[in-house]
């Protein structure tokens, strides 16, 4: 599947030596196009060829992928810097640090362990722009690629400090004390699902003054445990241990660990929808401006920037969208409710190392002024909301956009917004119902003041969509949002 979030697929059946091949030789070209500026990439010096920085989660087909997609790149004579077992965001900040030309990162994000994929970024340390992106596909498609002369071939290195540096900038960021942190001594559960922040997430926990960290599912291994999406469907065990162990909270990441959720000192989800919300308070507390995030995100993020007086936008679902928007506004903290944090202030991009450190600095800020209150009594302190995730499994042939159309001319009557699937605001509650961008399903997310209220609405139109579709889908399937 290709799209803004990348070139993704299920390993030897999909996604195939001649896929990674064909997209591998595009995105080189479409570099050497945008370092040159010219209609076809000739004969370059090699002082002239693109850099590129390349690093991997922890995934059992990551390493030979890497190794694979390495050699596509030093053979269109791109010099590669390889990082190894690295986060997401991690190659994101790496690309401006070394002033390379764009990046990739292979990871599947949350899709099971079957699955892998090559993220690819621009200059900036940034997803491939649609524009961008659309430009990447057309050159697989033509396979006009350029390739090097024997002689002209790039180079590759290998870096290993890329985390290191990721967690200074963090704790060096105005907003973030650690020793204010350290100050209240916290247990802390934390689980990596076996992925890339097996290492370093459990490192910035210590960095930032957790008296003690209890490890779940960190030994890189990149076989999944759980689900390794964040949803308290695949978290019943590390709710469990988080209240078993008496820990202050746990935290979750999931693979490359650019999203990031809680669990409270009781053992309940403080929710991943609640992560940005909390992070965003924080900032807001301390700083004036704009703040962003998609459409399937939480209400109560425009409350609380309403609390605050600050401009609140919102976005189409994906990181590049809200990015998109965010620098159009100049906001300075943005992103979805999926856990994924973006501070402009470090660069543009979820980023789960951010999302924690700052997370822990509100709580403990929160603390110091409430009495030492239980992380589940600051969740109280924010709109109460609840959202339900489902979705509709299509069947070959379905035209997902017909359906979703007839919907919108049903509820043309209703606040609405088309830029991204159909969402539609009710007084207390709304519904979006959207295309995945990587999978062939049409996602349902409610929201509501009441969990029953949320599943309710979320079944009603999953119901509601099959009908409309007719006879065209005869075997469509609701279910619960777990892909």
């Amino acid at each position: 599947m290709v799209s803004v979030a990348g070139i993704r697929g299920i390993v030897g059946k999909s996604l195939t030596p001649l896929v990674l091949t064909t997209y591998t030789q595009a995105y080189a070209t479409w570099l050497y196009k945008e370092l040159h500026r010219q209609p076809k990439p000739n004969t370059v010096s090699r002082a002239e060829v693109p850099k590129v920085i390349l690093g991997r989660d922890t995934r059992p087909t990551g390493k030979i992928i890497s190794d694979f997609v390495q050699g596509v790149l030093v053979q269109a004579g791109c010099n590669v810097i390889n990082l190894g077992v690295v986060t997401t965001p991690t190659v994101e900040l790496a690309v401006t640090e070394e002033d390379a030309d764009g990046g990739i990162i292979i990871t599947a994000s949350h899709n099971p362990v079957e699955w892998n994929a090559l993220k690819l970024l621009n200059a900036l340390g940034e997803f491939l722009t649609p524009a961008q992106g659309t430009e990447v596909v057309a050159l697989a498609e033509s396979k006009d690629f350029f390739s090097a002369t024997w002689n002209n071939f790039g180079m590759a290195i290998h870096k290993d400090d890329a985390l290191d540096r990721h967690i200074e900038k963090v704790l060096n960021l105005p907003l973030i004390h650690p020793e204010r942190i350290a100050a209240r001594n916290y247990k802390v559960v934390i689980d990596a699902v076996n992925g890339a922040g097996s290492g370093v997430m459990p490192k910035l926990l210590e960095a930032l003054g957790a008296k003690e960290v209890i490890k779940v599912a960190c030994n890189g291994s990149g076989l999944f445990p759980h689900g390794p999406e964040p949803i308290e469907e695949n978290l019943t065990e590390t709710m469990g241990i988080t209240a078993y162990n008496g820990a202050d909270f746990g935290v979750v990441v999931d693979p490359d660990v650019d999203r990031i959720a809680f669990i409270c000192e009781d053992g309940t989800l403080f929710g991943e929808e609640y992560t940005l919300v909390a992070c965003a308070d924080y900032i807001l507390k301390h700083r004036s401006g704009a703040v962003v995030n998609n459409l399937s995100s939480s209400r109560a993020l425009e409350e609380i920037a309403a609390k605050y007086g600050a401009p609140f936008h919102t976005a189409k679902v994906g990181e590049a969208n809200v990015v998109e928007v965010m620098k159009q506004v100049g906001a300075i903290i943005g992103g979805e409710g999926n856990g994924g944090v973006i501070l402009p202030e470090l660069h543009y991009g979820r980023d789960a190392l951010v999302g924690l450190a700052l997370f822990m600095q509100a709580f403990a800020d929160w603390q110091t002024d409430n009495h030492d209150g239980k992380l589940s009594l600051f969740k109280k302190s924010f709109p109460e909301y609840h959202i339900a995730k489902h979705r509709i499994e299509l069947s070959s042939g379905i035209d997902a956009d017909t359906v979703l159309m007839r919907l919108q001319e049903r509820y043309a009557a209703e606040r609405m917004t088309t830029i991204d699937g159909v969402k539609i605001d009710f007084a207390e509650s709304w519904v979006h119902l959207r295309k995945s961008n990587t999978e062939p399903i049409i996602r349902i997310y409610a929201e509501a003041k009441t969990k029953t209220a949320a599943e309710k609405l979320a079944r009603d139109f999953g119901t509601e969509l099959i009908e409309l579709a007719a006879r065209s889908v005869s075997n469509v399937k609701v279910g619960d949002e777990i892909v």
